[in-house]
């Protein structure tokens, strides 16, 4: 069983930066990939970008490209989401999940943290 714990969320003004972190434990862990989702109040979720357990990237939503880079450090199994440039309609809850074969169906889901861009 994986469990993922994410970090890094809050309250920033728009042109902010902020950067989330998500640890995987529980082991062994052979992840496929690792991504970010996100669900904004009253809205469905979101995939916004994932990434490989080897460091490359599988997509951007393009709202976020250009200001979002996803990274991973597979020696402390932990995934990251540097978000420049904020705009308030990034507000959302952010969830980190990994999956053993399928990024777009992932097995194992972060608890959320929360990402508020005020205007």
């Amino acid at each position: 069983q994986v469990t993922l714990v994410e970090s890094g969320g809050g309250l920033v003004q728009a042109g902010g930066s902020l950067r989330l972190s998500c640890t995987a434990s529980g082991g062994p862990i052979k992840l496929h990939a690792m991504g970010w989702f996100r669900q904004a109040p009253g809205k469905e979720r979101e995939a916004v970008t994932a990434i490989t357990w080897r460091g490359t990237t599988i997509y951007y939503v393009d709202s976020v490209k250009d200001r979002f880079t996803a990274s991973i450090d597979n020696a402390k199994s932990t995934v990251f989401l540097q978000m420049n440039n904020l705009k308030p309609e990034d507000t959302a809850d952010y969830y980190c999940a990994a999956a053993l074969f399928d990024i777009s169906t992932p097995e194992y889901w972060g608890q959320g943290t929360q990402v508020t861009v005020s205007s």
